[in-house]
C-alpha cells in the first residue's frame, strides 16, 4: 500500500495537469485550428508536449520559469512538425508564426543577454540588425580596418551572446513573457 507522502505527489501532479490542461489547451487548440487541423489531432499533439513538459519536469537539473509558455510553445512545435511532414510544399502565407493573443519575446530578457556582450557590441549588432548598416559602413562608424574585420567582430559578439545563454541552458521558451 503506498504511504501517504507518495498519494500526496500524485495528487498534486494530476492537479498539476489538470489546471495545464484548463489553461493550455485552448491556446493550444485554437492555435492547430487555425493552421487547419483537427481536434483529435489538437488533443495528439498536447499529450505529446504534456509528455515532453513532464520530462523536463523529472529532470533535477532542468528549471522551468512558465509552465503554461513551455507547454504552448511545445505543443506548436511539434505540430509545425508534424505539419511540414504532411505538407511538404506550404505556401508561407499559411503559416501563422505570430499572433496578437500569442506571446511575444521578452525585450527585458534579450536585452540582458545582449548585454552580456558589452556596449560596443551591443551597438555594433543594433547597426546590424536594427539600423541596417552595411558593413562598410560598420566598419567606417566603428574604425575597423574593412568589412572583413567588421563582419568578423560581428561574429564575435554574437558568438559571446551564444556562449551566454549555453552556459544557462537556455531554450527558445526562456525568452518569452
Amino acid at each position: 500500500m503506498p504511504n501517504s507522502n507518495s498519494q500526496n505527489k500524485i495528487i498534486q501532479r494530476q492537479h498539476l495537469f489538470v489546471s495545464l490542461y484548463k489553461s493550455a489547451f485552448p491556446v493550444v487548440a485554437k492555435y492547430i485550428s487555425r493552421m487547419g487541423g483537427s481536434f483529435d489531432e489538437a488533443k495528439d499533439v498536447f499529450q505529446d508536449a504534456l509528455v515532453v513538459y513532464y520530462e523536463r519536469l523529472v529532470n533535477p537539473s532542468a528549471t522551468l520559469d512558465n509552465d503554461i509558455a513551455y507547454l504552448v510553445g511545445t505543443a506548436k512545435n511539434l505540430w509545425l512538425k508534424r505539419y511540414r511532414q504532411n505538407n511538404q510544399n506550404v505556401p508561407l502565407g499559411d503559416i501563422e508564426l505570430w499572433d496578437e493573443d500569442q506571446e511575444h519575446p521578452s525585450n527585458k530578457r534579450l536585452m540582458r543577454f545582449l548585454g552580456t556582450a558589452g556596449q560596443k557590441c551591443m551597438e555594433l549588432l543594433k547597426g546590424f540588425y536594427y539600423d541596417k548598416l552595411s558593413p562598410a559602413e560598420i566598419a567606417e562608424g566603428f574604425g575597423y580596418s574593412g568589412i572583413r574585420s567588421a563582419t568578423v567582430q560581428k561574429y564575435k559578439c554574437l558568438e559571446k551572446v551564444r556562449e551566454t545563454v549555453k552556459q544557462k541552458a537556455l531554450v527558445y521558451d526562456d525568452f518569452m513573457e
